[in-house]
């Protein structure tokens, strides 16, 4: 009966991770590439381009006139010939970045992190804006209104390479605009030191004899190529976000954005920001506070989409200068630090399901890994200080299973005594199990305690790049990747068969051979799993077999020793 239940369970943990599989792809986007591409300069689509537009009640006589709607780009065009037409390249290096910044429209091109490894090739560091090749991943931004310069326009800079110097903390990238109808605007970047935070915006001067009320758009243009060493095997979320007071956190699938089935709040805000989420890294658009917004999703091309709000700034006054702009994140997903940039950003960071114990473990695992600095000690003693926790638990599963395994002959006598009579065998072993005080649900107790663990477990070491990377000894050179020789894994299968051997071996031979595959089986699907996961359950499972094996040499003397109770 336990080992039934065990098989069970086993079965029960493949098929939630099949679940779980089948349900990130679900929510993912569809990884197929296409060659998609943007209305450059040459595009007949170039007049038209994808400027938003804001809602009726924050129009005005600037706004007025923006295009409506989007002409999406033809698929003939390729991306790069489109993105690079016109316009020079601007170099802007920090501590931390290196940007390229196009003087045709302002976006940001490029963009990688100093701090941070590729996932395929190690020895370059990790890119996350590039519109080279057959991706787009781009920042865009500009004003809504006749002749007023948006991410079509051409900016002129007084140089074109920018570095932060050891004396700075700062470093500011001012793009001008010819003046038109009496207003002039330049665009402005501003790097910090030690910092993933871009501020962008516009300075703007009224030169007319009208008032002017402003209208800004920032959004971030992304393709549906998957990321950089993505797996199949363990599939995760890449797409756009948006939160608000209201909705809270939304993700906002590729998909949702072509059936346009949208769920979050369209209408004027002054709170909430816009992003789009890969795997450890996030992008996102924070607009101070108080300040009125609106969000927006589109589709601009074959597999090419948009995430961005409108900003509505203050009347500027004739004679009168103002600034109109927005922070942007492009960075780790780091989730204390970006608790600290904006209401709810932490929440890109997926956690899964059951947040509220993968929290909580990430916390401590954070904690100790302070202390001993290195991820993968930190699991074992994470794994060490669980075990102990769920202890006086498993003390009395362990004792049952240790039971169950000593009275396994008795009731293998029954039924072969019963085997014609399923009704007595049945009414015989419950029998036994009242006279030796045996409880064979008991056994299976602490590997369900465990369940939603290793679950939150899996969750965090795959969501926290802080993990990324991260070096244990000798061939793991990084937690949140498998093992690239399957060491671990085939010790975790090692170690699951002498945890077999510690257990009563089923009277059914269908039974007993599954209880045999099952750490083979297991081994082969923990190959793909990141080796931080497998460490943790190898740690567990060989602090398992040491408390089964001091139970059953206790439950031996007790046996030897005179007058000793069963």
């Amino acid at each position: 009966m336990n080992n039934q239940k065990l098989i069970l369970f086993f079965v029960f943990i493949f098929s939630t991770f099949m679940l779980f599989d089948a349900w990130q792809r679900d929510q993912k986007p569809n990884t197929s590439v296409a060659s998609v591409a943007i209305a450059g300069k040459s595009s007949p689509a170039s007049s038209n381009a994808e400027i938003p537009t804001p809602q009726k009640d924050v129009s005005n006589s600037n706004t007025q006139s923006a295009p409506v709607g989007l002409v999406p780009a033809s698929n003939n065009e390729s991306k790069i010939s489109a993105i690079q037409n016109g316009g020079e390249t601007i170099k802007v290096e920090t501590d931390i970045l290196l940007a390229e910044i196009s003087t045709m429209g302002g976006d940001i091109r490029h963009l990688e992190f100093k701090n941070h490894k590729g996932t395929d090739d190690k020895s370059k560091n990790f890119v996350l804006f590039r519109s080279g090749g057959n991706e787009l991943y781009v920042s865009q931004s500009g004003l809504i209104g006749k002749d007023l310069p948006n991410h079509r326009a051409r900016y002129t800079s007084q140089s074109l390479v920018y570095r932060l110097t050891n004396d700075q903390k700062t470093l500011e990238i001012k793009l001008e605009s010819p003046e038109s109808n009496g207003i002039k605007v330049n665009q402005v970047y501003k790097f910090s030191r030690g910092s993933y935070v871009i501020d962008v915006g516009y300075e703007i001067e009224n030169n007319s004899t009208q008032a002017f009320q402003p209208h800004a758009y920032f959004q971030l243009v992304r393709d549906k190529t998957p990321p950089e060493g993505e797996s199949a095997m363990l599939p995760t979320y890449t797409g756009l976000a948006v939160y608000t007071q209201q909705d809270k956190f939304k993700k906002v699938s590729f998909e949702n954005v072509d059936g346009d089935k949208l769920s979050f709040n369209k209408s004027i805000i002054d709170h909430g920001w816009v992003a789009i989420i890969q795997h450890y890294f996030v992008s996102a658009f924070l607009p101070p506070e108080k300040m009125r917004r609106e969000f927006y999703t589109k589709k601009l091309g074959p597999e090419l989409y948009s995430a961005g709000t409108i900003l509505t700034g203050q009347t500027i006054e004739p004679g009168k200068k103002a600034f109109i702009g927005s922070p942007l994140y492009a960075g780790p997903s780091d989730s204390k630090l970006l608790e600290k940039l904006a209401p709810g950003f932490e929440l890109v960071v997926d956690f899964g399901i059951l947040t509220v114990i993968a929290v909580p473990l990430f916390m401590v695992l954070t904690w100790i890994h302070g202390w001993v600095g290195n991820w993968g000690i930190a699991i074992i003693l994470l794994t060490v200080l669980l075990k102990a926790m769920f202890f006086p638990l498993q003390q009395a599963s362990y004792r049952a299973m240790a039971k169950m395994k000593k009275i396994t002959p008795k009731m293998q006598q029954i039924k072969e005594r019963y085997a014609d009579d399923r009704q007595r065998q049945q009414k015989a072993i419950m029998e036994l199990y009242q006279k030796e005080k045996v409880n064979p649900m008991a056994g299976c107790l602490p590997i369900l305690v465990q369940m939603p663990v290793f679950i939150s477990l899996y969750w965090t070491i795959l969501a926290a790049v802080e993990l990324r990377h991260a070096p244990f000894y000798g061939w793991i050179t990084d937690l949140s990747a498998k093992d690239p020789f399957y060491i671990l894994p085939i010790l975790m299968g090692a170690s699951m068969i002498i945890q077999t051997k510690l257990n009563p071996e089923p009277p059914d031979p269908l039974q007993a051979k599954m209880m045999k595959i099952m750490p083979i089986a297991f081994s082969i699907f923990f190959f793909f799993f990141p080796s931080g996961l497998v460490l943790y359950w190898l740690v567990n499972n060989v602090l398992s077999i040491l408390q089964q094996w001091q139970i059953n040499r206790v439950l031996d003397q007790e046996n030897e020793s005179p007058g000793a109770k069963a």
